[in-house]
This record gives structure tokens, sequence and C-alpha cells, in this order.
């Protein structure tokens, strides 16, 4: 039986990943690893114990990393409270390939600790949930990155490790609409950068979310409790002149 080892964050790509990987590529032992890195909310992490129950992973693994947080504090706004998470709306195009939402090396991290964990159980594959943004993008969701890791992990003399990540070059609607296919449970994802208890409907990842569902003309299971950012837009600009 195939084995493979999933990143698994909770969020809308990884999700589907997870889904897809069992059911499409017929990996039928599925490891997940979920990381706690000090991001500023963990509602992310309950939706990923859903999906790894819901997948039938062998194991799903969590690990504490939350002094990386503070490690690369002032860095991102995504684990430091001190520094606001942006609207997509409000970035300059210049922010657009690496925004204030990027964590330093999280992902080789994460990639290094996914490998170390697929050797020490005899699984040669490890896929993650990378995706090249529809309007921003990170470095260490590229190809090139990709590939570079790939060529570091074949110099194991004993157990060469191969990343995987299949819906790199895809838009978001398309990895939607492969996971509504499979039947993902999107109720049991979140995608919003902030740490609030609702999602806040103008955050980069909230913006694409609610896109790739608009594309698809499917009603996002969280739209109730996300405030639709086109609407927050003109109210704002009237207060600043009024």
């Amino acid at each position: 039986m195939k084995s493979a080892v999933i990143l698994l964050s909770g969020g809308l790509d990884s999700s589907t990943l997870l889904h897809y990987v069992k059911g499409k590529l017929d990996f039928q032992l599925l490891n997940a690893l979920t990381i706690r890195y000090g991001q500023k909310h963990v509602r992310e992490i309950t939706c990923a114990v859903a999906q790894a129950r819901a997948a039938g992973v062998e194991e799903h693994r969590q690990i504490d990393l939350t002094f990386f947080g503070e490690l690369v504090a002032g860095a991102s706004a995504l684990t430091d409270p001190a520094v606001p998470v942006p609207a997509l709306a409000e970035l300059a195009p210049g922010q657009l390939d690496q925004p204030p939402t990027y964590v330093p090396n999280r992902n080789m991290l994460f990639l290094a600790l996914a490998a170390a964990y697929a050797e020490a159980k005899g699984v040669a594959d490890v896929f993650y949930g990378a995706q090249a943004q529809d309007r921003y993008g990170y470095w260490d969701c590229t190809v090139e990155f990709l590939n570079r890791m790939n060529a570091v992990l074949g110099l194991n003399r004993r157990q060469p490790i191969v990343l995987h990540a299949p819906f790199m070059m895809m838009r978001k609607r398309e990895i939607l609409k492969i996971g509504l296919d499979l039947g993902v449970n999107y109720a049991e994802t979140w995608s919003c950068y902030r740490g609030q208890d609702k999602a806040c409907g103008a955050c980069p990842a909230c913006v694409e979310r609610r896109a790739a569902f608009d594309a698809l003309h499917v009603t996002d299971p969280l739209s109730e409790r996300m405030p639709d950012a086109r609407r927050q837009t003109p109210d704002r600009r009237r207060r600043r002149k009024a």
C-alpha cells in the first residue's frame, strides 16, 4: 500500500490536498503533520483534526513550534500581535510578490520536519499544499523552490524523500473544484489570516477564498461568518470623506 506524509494546516488548500492524495493519487496510508508555529489563532488546527479524521489518516501528529513566532517577531503579520494583518486591497503593487503575511522560511522549516518524519516512518513521499496565489505570491511556493528542496533531499544516501506540490500551478478555483468533486467539507476549513472568531473577508486569504467560491457559483459554508469586503471598501471611503 502506498504511504505518504501530508502537511495539513486545516486551510482550504491542504485539506483538499489530503483528500486528493487519498482519493485521486491512491495513497492508502496517510500520515498528517500539523504545526503550531505561533500563528495568531489556532482555529485552523481544529479544522485539521476534523479533516484528518474524515480522511481516515493512519497517524496525525501535531508539533508545537510556538517559539518560532517569537523567533521571527516583527517580520510577519501572521505571528506578531503588534503587526496588523493588512487587507489585500491595501497592499501596494510592490508588496504582492512578498506581502507582510509571509513568514520567514516557514515552508522550508515545515518541509524539513515533514521529510524527517517521513524518513523515520519509511515513507518516501511528502505532500504540501503550495499554490501560486491568484493575486499575490511567496517565494517558497514556487516550482524553483520545490525543485531545489528536492535536490537537497535527493542527497540522502539511504532514503531520499520526494516533495510533491500538485496544486502549485493551479488557480484557487481549480483546487476548490477538485475538493468539491471529492466531497470535502469546507465548513471544517479555515483561511482567514486574522486571529478573530469570524473570518474578516478582507485579508488576502479571505479575498482569494471568496473569489474561488464565487467563480464556481457555490456558497462558501463559512460565508455567514465572513463580511463582504467588497461592501466594506465604499463604506470606509465614505467615512474618510466625512
